[in-house]
């Protein structure tokens, strides 16, 4: 086919399962490119840019979301339009110019063999010398694949792609581990074809030299659109639900919890953040207040202050009944203090009755435990006498 056919994303979600768990490849992107365009998708790895050309070449479907080439909605075709698509309406060039080509065949004989399917559907294709051409391999045409280096192997891959002429070319890292001459050739070569073509091609790449060699960039960052790129400027892309993602530029600047405003100076907008030096309530950044537990009782510890300042409950039965008078107020031993008021300067007796004694709580042994129990124990009722069961012997 002639021309170019435009690509858009909607909401487009991809999950997949790893060792056990779900990570989401794509979380959310909206993507438009138009008929005849030349786009990069830059990222570090594993953001999810070979997982959206995979996606867009109609490989698998989407979790969720939709796919737009051309007119065809990609999730809504049924396996033998599919197969018509990948035929004759998009090619992929995948990473490493070996797995795009039958290793015995020629470059021609490959460019052949990539138009059958195409064929069989009644497509009109070009001639394998002119696709050859077209890339700048005419003259190798023949040449067996082992005699080629690995430029004009490369070369020779983007021939395969291009050989049912397609309206949307993906291309996988076409410039991987090649040479300054090699990368130059391969960037030439896609362009012409855009330009005397008009096919519509998206490169996924990590080089900074061919992301500043295309017109438009769009940056991938954890599975969202980050940024895009128009002619070596970078700017940032307004969220369908009203985000601005920072450039990575901006982030050292800019950290989480920044507070920033958005000031109309005439026809533009400016970014002016919160000041966080000085003094005054304004100049103080905002940060979230830590949330502060209340710090847990400590328990007492016998023998960690002398027995005169401690109060009667922290001591054992045995001395608290060696001839303490008690307070009628608190129950606490009166005139042990150094003041004679029964409270230390240091540990005032405290108001109110001591706290319940309970097990493993304020005693250093069971037994002062028990004899605390025993001294406030409440006389028991008295018991009347049955002597009706007595007298029948049932006791």
């Amino acid at each position: 086919m002639t021309g170019g056919e435009s690509i858009t994303t909607v909401g487009l979600v991809h999950i997949y399962r790893s060792e056990g768990h779900d990570v989401a490849a794509l979380a959310g992107v909206d993507l438009t490119v138009l008929a005849g365009e030349v786009v990069g998708l830059l990222g570090p790895s594993g953001a999810g840019k070979s997982t959206l050309l995979a996606l867009i070449g109609g490989l698998f479907r989407p979790s969720a979301g939709k796919i737009f080439v051309g007119e065809r909605e990609l999730s809504a075709l049924t396996a033998s339009e599919l197969d018509e698509f990948h035929a004759r309406e998009t090619s992929l060039l995948l990473q490493g110019a070996r797995r795009n080509l039958i290793p015995y065949l020629t470059p021609r004989e490959n460019v052949a063999f990539a138009q059958e399917a195409a064929r069989r559907l009644g497509a009109e294709v070009p001639d394998p010398g002119h696709v050859l051409e077209s890339v700048g391999l005419a003259e190798h045409g023949d040449t067996p694949l082992a005699h080629l280096s690995q430029g004009q192997l490369q070369l020779a891959a983007l021939a395969v792609a291009m050989a049912p002429a397609p309206g949307v070319l993906l291309a996988d890292e076409p410039t991987n581990a090649l040479d300054h001459v090699a990368r130059e050739r391969i960037l030439e070569a896609m362009l012409r074809i855009n330009r005397q073509e008009g096919t519509t091609i998206v490169v996924v790449t990590h080089d900074p030299e061919v992301a500043g060699r295309l017109p438009r960039t769009v940056t991938i960052r954890d599975g969202r659109i980050g940024g895009e790129g128009r002619s070596g400027e970078e700017y940032a892309v307004v969220t369908a639900d009203g985000f601005l993602p920072l450039p990575l530029h901006a982030r050292a600047d800019l950290p989480p919890g920044t507070l920033v405003r958005f000031d109309k100076v005439e026809d533009t907008y400016v970014l002016v953040p919160r000041p966080t030096g000085g003094s005054g309530e304004d100049a103080k950044p905002y940060q979230d207040e830590p949330y502060a537990a209340s710090p847990a009782p400590q328990r007492p510890v016998a023998g960690d202050r002398p027995a005169a300042d401690r109060p009667a409950a922290d001591r054992p039965a045995a001395e608290r009944r060696s001839g303490e008078r008690r307070s009628d107020a608190d129950g606490r031993p009166a005139g042990k203090g150094p003041t004679g008021d029964g409270a230390s300067p240091a540990y005032p007796a405290p108001a109110g009755p001591p706290p319940r004694p309970r097990r493993g709580g304020f005693w250093d042994d069971e037994e002062d435990e028990v004899s605390y129990r025993t001294e406030r124990r409440p006389p028991a009722p008295p018991q009347e006498e049955n002597t009706l069961a007595e007298e029948e012997d049932d006791w």
